[in-house]
């Protein structure tokens, strides 16, 4: 369960993010830290009942709070969110699952394709232009709108190489990520049954995922790749 101190705690963060004041909250972060922790082992363990996962552990799990600010114009030390994420395992099942822990509504549990390499997009919209409706029926079944809505993420402004604006199912070629979100209200975050909401909700992006999974390992006939 999360303790609304591990949210406070973030909040603080949130308006006094610089080294000085974290150092001398070390006792809070520790015991924040400790508490999203024990969620995420606890999420691993439920989620380990009905799938295949190579994240064995919340340590492995959860990102680091600090910053890589070498790159970055924003020079603050700190996330303000505590997130994670629980790889599934072998090269046959794909899609990822993410959490994000943060005050102010900000908490979502999340997953989906971030990044698909040139070689995935490319076969992701061949099936697309050759097969639609199997991507509007689960995305039209109740738990994924009751869930998600609809798919988010970056998205080209035009047509992709290759087809055309007018294109029937252009809305989903157009798409460069595919991500399901799924937000929660801090009174939802902080009840006892918010672990069976996480697990419920990457339950519900399981038809998505064993979709994505079998485009992505196999060719435009249908054989496995390997």
């Amino acid at each position: 369960m999360i303790e609304r101190s591990t949210l406070a705690f973030l909040a603080d963060l949130q308006q006094k993010n610089e080294r000085t004041w974290f150092q001398s909250n070390q006792d809070r972060y520790r015991a924040a830290h400790d508490n999203v922790l024990a969620f995420a082992a606890a999420l691993i363990s439920e989620m380990q009942k009905h799938d295949q996962l190579e994240t064995r552990s919340a340590r492995q799990a959860l990102f680091r709070i600090y910053r890589d600010i070498r790159f970055s114009s924003d020079k603050t030390p700190y996330k303000t969110a505590f997130s994670g994420r629980i790889k599934r395992a072998t090269k046959w099942l794909r899609g990822g699952y993410y959490f994000r822990i943060a005050p102010h509504g900000q908490t979502a549990i999340m997953g989906g394709f971030w990044r698909p390499n040139p070689l995935d997009l490319q076969r992701i919209r061949q099936e697309i232009d050759a097969d639609p409706g199997a991507f509007r029926d689960v995305m039209s079944a109740s738990a994924f709108r009751r869930c998600f809505g609809t798919l988010t993420g970056e998205e080209l402004k035009t047509a992709p190489r290759g087809y055309t604006k007018t294109h029937p199912d252009i809305d989903l070629l157009r798409k460069q990520q595919f991500l399901l979100v799924r937000r929660f209200p801090d009174s939802k975050v902080l009840s006892p049954g918010f672990l069976r909401s996480a697990v419920h909700t990457y339950r519900a992006m399981r038809p998505f995922f064993n979709l994505m999974s079998e485009i992505l390992t196999t060719d435009t006939n249908g054989r496995p790749l390997w």
